[in-house]
């Protein structure tokens, strides 16, 4: 027979299309592969759980059904914790899902889990003033668009056109950002830098275009989050790099796709996450 295992599951349905029938399939799927499911919370109408909590319940594994910004409140807030964090992607971009599973649904990782086909793992990621990125950050007037999203997802089209217009007055009129230690790429900046932890540490990648109709469509790749898609360095591997911005204005910063407003100078270094999390094919 099966061994049941006990699990706590978070999930949150304003993440991209968790919907409550896909959260109820979620759930059933967790009881076909060998967890009792022992309680579901709702973030953001309930708290996130801490390790006293699950250890006074006598949890060892716990699943996140959200978005990156949601999975990353979740583990950094449980570091140090002696159990495991299965994440599962239930948000728009679900980089750090990809990072531990691939491309796979939620309901095949489960079943992974379930069958003993997952390991502990404490991937690399890269360390802020102002937290951890577990996939990736990015910083610099580009990051102004976060807010032309947040209106995006609640539907405010006045709002959405003003911040448009005062993303792309930035993006183009703003104070660029470079790599000043190490050195590296344009010494005249850009918009956009992306750090990216993995397994030979920070990949650096900076964004740029040369006139307002890139700049519009960064902008518009940027809303999608497929800003890969723009024009780009690839700067190198490092372990720590500093960011400067050129004007000394400070530097605007998407945090696993949170927003923060960091100094004119920012660090980052690689690190390793403080607390286990399944992974169930091999990541960066």
């Amino acid at each position: 027979m099966m061994r049941m295992r006990s699990l706590w599951l978070i999930a949150n349905r304003a993440s991209g299309s968790n919907s409550p029938a896909a959260i109820e399939a979620l759930e059933t799927c967790c009881g076909d592969n060998g967890f009792t499911l022992e309680r579901r919370i709702a973030f953001p109408d309930e708290s996130l759980p801490d390790a006293a909590a699950l250890d006074a319940a006598g949890i060892d594994t716990l699943a996140v059904y959200a978005g990156d910004g949601t999975v990353n409140a979740a583990v950094t807030g449980l570091y140090g914790w002696g159990g495991a964090i299965l994440v599962l992607p239930g948000g728009t971009m679900n980089l750090l899902a990809r990072r531990l599973h691939g491309d796979a649904p939620a309901e095949e990782i489960v079943a992974r889990a379930g069958a003993g086909a997952a390991r502990r793992v404490r991937p690399p990621i890269a360390r802020t003033d102002y937290g951890d990125a577990l996939a990736g950050l990015l910083a610099g007037p580009g990051t102004s668009w976060y807010a032309v999203r947040e209106a995006l997802r609640d539907v405010d089209i006045a709002e959405m056109a003003e911040s448009a217009g005062e993303a792309l007055a930035e993006t183009t009129g703003g104070s660029m950002l470079r790599c000043a230690e190490p050195r590296l790429g344009r010494e005249d900046g850009y918009p956009l830098i992306e750090v990216t932890p993995g397994a030979w540490g920070l990949q650096l990648d900076a964004y740029h275009a040369e006139n307002a109709g890139e700049f519009l469509q960064q902008g518009w790749a940027l809303l999608r989050r497929q800003f890969r898609e723009g024009p780009h360095d690839r700067l190198g591997l490092v372990d720590r790099v500093a960011v400067a911005d050129l004007d000394g204005r400070p530097i605007g910063l998407l945090i696993d796709g949170e927003h923060a407003q960091g100094r004119p100078r920012e660090e980052f270094a690689v690190a390793a996450c403080e607390v286990d999390l399944l992974a169930t094919q091999n990541g960066c």
